[in-house]
């Protein structure tokens, strides 16, 4: 009975952040990518953080792309709480 309450309480935490969201993966590689440019920063030749950095990019570049399909106005509140700057000029 424990286990079941256990599991419970880890899929109601996982239902309030809800992971799987765009925006969260958007935050998620933000995030990432912010520490590995910290990281470059201070090793400039470390050429296999430079292509994880451009994967990354690579994909929150689509996710963003994808999610400015979908909602222009969950799109533009995701790029002011990110201070990230708009590439795509959007009216």
């Amino acid at each position: 009975m424990v286990k079941n309450l256990s599991i419970w309480v880890i899929s109601q935490k996982e239902n309030k952040e809800n992971r799987g969201s765009v925006e969260f993966q958007i935050f998620n590689f933000t995030k990432k990518i912010r520490r590995l440019t910290s990281h470059l920063k201070l090793h400039k030749k470390d050429f296999l953080s430079q292509k994880g950095l451009r994967k990354i990019l690579g994909k929150r570049q689509r996710l963003l792309a994808y999610l400015s399909k979908k909602s222009k106005i969950r799109y533009k509140d995701l790029i002011d709480k990110l201070e990230l700057r708009d590439t795509k000029t959007h009216q």
